[in-house]
């Protein structure tokens, strides 16, 4: 569960408008208003990452302690828990298999998001917190996740974005032409996979 305590406040007399806040947002909180030149938060977005306000050039924005903390935590056991499993394979990860290091978030509450509705990496973060670390890395799970459910890659940013590069590829995705060039060179692809696959297939924890 990420406990969410700072929210960002923008000094309107440093805000040139550049929305570079904008860009670097993992869940989209941030808009620049057309008419005054300022960006704007939409806060219940806002889940206190400090990407906008580390990257302000001209330091307008200052995180400051929320009035009242914040939860953000799909359970997915509150979606039938066989498709979270179904979903979470069919990405080649394990329900339990921690996707985000910095909030421990687990693949299961992804899939869970999906299930319910997200259908955006964008959306995904802001109901679970997933990317509010390092804000980079946890992406590509989102995208996997997103892509076994038939979902394709979008961002509303539509590539302008700066958190979020693309789909990478997996060691599933390796062509049998690399893997044979490169078998004898120390590359060991099919054992790597072979024990991935034990990792996904692995029990589930009893329920509590």
């Amino acid at each position: 569960m990420r406990l969410v305590n700072t929210v960002p406040v923008l000094d309107e007399a440093k805000c040139i408008g550049c929305v570079i806040c904008t860009s670097v947002c993992p869940t989209l909180a941030w808009s620049v208003d057309r008419q005054t030149k300022l960006a704007v938060l939409n806060e219940p977005l806002c889940f206190g990452c400090v990407n906008c306000e580390s990257r302000c050039p001209t330091y307008a924005i200052k995180m400051v302690p929320r009035e009242e903390d914040r939860h953000l935590y799909v359970d997915p056991q509150q979606v039938n828990y066989e498709e979270v499993v179904d979903l979470c394979r069919r990405a080649r990860f394990h329900p339990e298999q921690i996707i985000c290091f910095c909030t421990a978030s687990r693949a299961e509450e992804a899939a869970a998001a999906i299930l319910t509705g997200s259908r955006t990496p964008e959306d995904i973060s802001a109901r679970t917190g997933i990317r509010s670390g390092c804000t980079v890395e946890c992406a590509q799970p989102l995208l996997r996740l997103l892509a076994a459910a038939g979902i394709p890659y979008k961002t509303a940013l539509d590539g302008k974005g700066w958190q979020i590069y693309g789909p990478v590829p997996t060691v599933w995705d390796i062509p049998q032409s690399v893997k044979d060039k490169y078998a004898d060179r120390g590359f060991r692809f099919e054992e790597d996979m072979a024990l991935m696959e034990e990792v996904i297939d692995a029990p589930l924890r009893p329920p509590t």
